[in-house]
């Protein structure tokens, strides 16, 4: 009774903010600060000391069963708290069960690829859950923000039209399709920060010695481009938001709401696979139960 409470309770907190259909999605009907039915951070840790090793109970099965996949796609602006989710949301899952891929600026290597290709070969295999903090979705972010990128990648000139975006959109419709065909699980997650707050950590990763080494002097300047990045964002959830790889814009001004939505996003997803522990055949028991006569003989 009471893990369907908690699992009821993880799909209240985070339907809100899933995007399953994105032809009307507009950024701005999503507050940054929202905290929505939860009072202040004090209730929303109550709520996660209440469902303690829920979500480790569920990767374990998805561990066990080796069927499924989880993927998380992690994507936000400078300092929204991306590193923040990923070690406090998964601070109790078994790290054998679990893969963190930060992407940065392509090497080589990477860009004498197809642009999808350093991602697909770090898709999590069956049985684990594979965390991408920043992705594939930096092709329509940065990369438009900052058309010359595109040079690097070596495209033929007569592909790189007006198209290009619409046609990266439907690339990553089509990757993602295929990934659930194959068992892959996919939540994308856009930590949705305000340029105050922004600014807010930034000062303090000036001031702080603690948090000097997290300050890039690239980050602010992408701050300059926020405007160009908030559309890009906007657009991307557009044409990207589908039923099989939902976006869940996550208000991430309050860094404990974001982590506690974005736990219950993942809950609720793992539950909806019906996910249970292997039985074993009868000539398997039967091994067992001898084995288990004989170190009780011992």
């Amino acid at each position: 009774m009471k893990y369907q409470k908690q699992i009821k309770e993880c799909e209240r907190l985070s339907a809100p903010y899933c995007v399953t259909k994105g032809e009307k999605f507009c950024l701005k009907d999503y507050d940054t600060n929202d905290t929505g039915e939860v009072k202040n951070q004090e209730h929303g840790e109550k709520i996660i000391a209440n469902r303690a090793g829920l979500l480790t109970n569920l990767q374990e099965k998805l561990y066990a069963q080796d069927r499924w996949a989880l993927l998380l796609v992690i994507q936000a602006m400078d300092a929204a708290g991306k590193d923040g989710v990923i070690k406090h949301v998964m601070s109790g899952v078994n790290p054998q069960g679990c893969d963190v891929h930060s992407f940065k600026t392509p090497s080589t290597e990477e860009l004498n690829h197809d642009y999808l290709w350093r991602a697909h070969s770090r898709v999590p295999e069956r049985g684990m859950i594979g965390i991408f903090n920043r992705s594939y979705y930096e092709e329509v972010l940065v990369v438009r923000v900052h058309p010359k990128i595109l040079e690097a990648q070596k495209l033929p000139n007569p592909l790189i039209t007006k198209h290009i975006w619409e046609q990266r959109y439907e690339d990553i419709n089509a990757f993602e399709h295929y990934l659930t065909h194959n068992g892959i699980v996919i939540c994308k997650f856009f930590l949705h920060v305000s340029k105050k707050e922004q600014k807010k950590r930034f000062l303090e990763r000036l001031e702080d010695s603690k948090k000097n080494w997290k300050f890039s002097m690239a980050d602010v300047k992408e701050r300059g481009y926020w405007k160009d990045y908030q559309e890009a964002y906007e657009e991307l959830i557009q044409n990207t938001a589908t039923k099989h790889a939902p976006w869940y814009v996550i208000p991430a001004d309050n860094k404990w709401y974001t982590q506690l939505i974005v736990a219950s996003a993942i809950i609720s997803t793992l539950e909806e696979l019906d996910l249970s522990f292997p039985d074993v055949d009868k000539s398997k028991k039967k091994e067992l139960e001898s084995v288990r006569k004989s170190l009780v003989r011992e």
